[in-house]
């Protein structure tokens, strides 16, 4: 079964603020972007988009899905590494053109295909006017050459 949502269309900008209609701006790609934080830590762990299917799928199985613009193709997160998202709340922004996913991160805690629990585990440095990325230090959970062979 593939859930339907709203168009946001038709609906004033009360309606879309305001009201109860569940309708998706999704952008000229057919993607709303996606925040994935994990529950009871509030650690950012991934950005990555859904289309109406990722979105739809996400819903009915309580798993995240996205959407691989780098693929072209329907991603059940985890589903090679055993690293699922469980889906605990699914928000979305006031004009509903992005959402935020609580998850409960499942297998070794890594949401990162890096290995890393975020893949958020580089900060951005300024010296000398030379703009440079540093480890945060954040380890990696798994090996990705040993669990994306091929």
């Amino acid at each position: 079964m593939t859930l339907t949502f709203s168009d946001p269309a038709p609906l004033t900008h009360d309606q879309l603020e305001e009201g109860t209609a569940f309708a998706p701006r999704f952008d000229a790609h057919g993607l709303v972007t996606v925040v994935t934080i994990e529950a009871g830590s509030n650690d950012v762990l991934m950005l990555a988009h859904m289309n109406a299917e990722a979105l739809s799928l996400t819903l009915e199985t309580g798993l995240a899905h996205y959407w691989s613009r780098s693929r072209a193709k329907l991603w059940k997160k985890g589903e090679t590494s055993g690293e699922l998202q469980e889906v605990v709340e699914l928000r979305v922004d006031c004009d509903q053109d992005a959402i935020v996913l609580m998850v409960n991160q499942t297998g070794r805690g890594a949401a990162c295909h890096t290995g890393r629990k975020s893949c958020f585990y580089r900060r951005a440095t300024v010296n000398g006017g030379a703009v440079t990325l540093q480890d945060t230090g954040l380890p990696k959970l798994f090996d990705p050459k040993q669990v994306y062979r091929g």
